[in-house]
């Protein structure tokens, strides 16, 4: 696979997300639900820190994590670059497109949203306000909207630990950019053998 092919690839994956988290920003207030069906909704929620919510503690850590996805995304594309260089497998580099886009999808709302985007906290939010937005550079949130809670109830008393609380399947809330890198790497799992081949001696 030729690295142009991986490069709109990861275009159309980079336009979906982005189009729909812009979408979503200025037409959703945070905390706004639309019902698709019972379970599947849209539902507006900003990530401040990693993935399921998490957070780094501290003044920096906003910082720390954004400079880090930036390193990471640099070496997921220096991945890609030499896989297509040495003529690696199809699957592998669909693969590596996938997180790839992810990434970089989820890097640009950490990066810019920060500052091309007001707050969304009771308003919708304005694109390239005249008084500023909501963070400065590298301390934007991402935007996610695809919530999937496929059963909700109480669970039996029998289970260990969570017998007898409310749960939630499934509770996260993620975006276009989350479902490709999950879906590139469930694929390298699934196609393991195929995308890296042993060499015969």
């Amino acid at each position: 696979m030729s690295l142009k092919k991986a490069g709109l690839l990861i275009f159309i994956i980079l336009l979906i997300d982005q189009v729909s988290k812009i979408y979503i920003k200025t037409h959703f207030v945070l905390g706004e639900e639309i019902f698709v069906f019972n379970w599947f909704r849209i539902l507006f929620v900003e990530n401040n820190g990693m993935a399921w919510g998490a957070q780094i503690p501290g003044e920096y850590g906003k910082l720390f994590l954004t400079l880090f996805r930036l390193v990471a995304i640099a070496g997921i594309g220096y991945w890609l670059y030499d896989s297509v260089k040495k003529q690696a497998s199809k699957i592998l580099i669909i693969c590596i497109a996938f997180i790839f886009a992810g990434a970089l999808g989820n890097i640009i709302d950490s990066v810019f949203y920060g500052i091309i985007f007001d707050h969304s906290i009771n308003q919708l939010a304005s694109f390239m306000p005249e008084n500023g937005g909501y963070a400065t550079l590298f301390h934007g949130k991402v935007v996610d909207m695809l919530y999937f809670p496929l059963w909700s109830g109480v669970l039996p008393e029998w289970i260990p630990f969570w017998g007898g609380d409310y749960f939630t399947f499934f509770e996260p809330v993620f975006n276009i950019a989350d479902s490709a890198i999950t879906v590139g790497v469930i694929l390298l799992i699934l196609f393991n053998k195929k995308a890296f081949p042993k060499e015969d001696n």
